[in-house]
């Protein structure tokens, strides 16, 4: 009995760190896609690199707002509605750079994004530019 315990523990253990490793992983991605538009601001293609890359978040804080939502999400409602507020200011946050693109306001989207993958890798802080 105790050894099937201990399996089921170590599988959903593997899970959920597979699990935050992606998400770290996706956060990063989006982080490096913002970073290299803003590094090369007056490429020619930077319009399609630019749209390209804030999808691309918008997809996954999309994702991140639809799990914290749900009714049987095991996160604590204080992490839940933290999460929603943080979705909710990456929203505002795309659709101002959508409307009026500036390489400055590409900062604040990359440094969540690193600061919460170090956070979901259990790093103390975020990467430093």
């Amino acid at each position: 009995m105790q050894h099937n315990a201990l399996k089921a523990y170590q599988t959903v253990h593997r899970e959920t760190i597979s699990g935050r490793e992606t998400e770290a992983r996706v956060l990063t991605q989006a982080a490096l896609k913002l970073s290299e538009c803003q590094k090369n601001w007056d490429a020619p293609d930077r319009n399609n690199r630019l749209d390209e890359a804030l999808r691309y978040n918008q997809r996954i804080w999309s994702i991140f707002q639809v799990e914290a939502g749900k009714q049987d999400n095991p996160l604590p409602s204080q992490l839940k509605r933290n999460i929603l507020m943080l979705s909710r200011f990456i929203d505002r946050r795309v659709f101002d750079i959508m409307a009026f693109p500036s390489p400055d306001k590409l900062n604040m989207i990359i440094r969540i994004n690193q600061n919460i993958a170090a956070g979901l890798r259990g790093s103390p802080s975020g990467p430093t530019d």
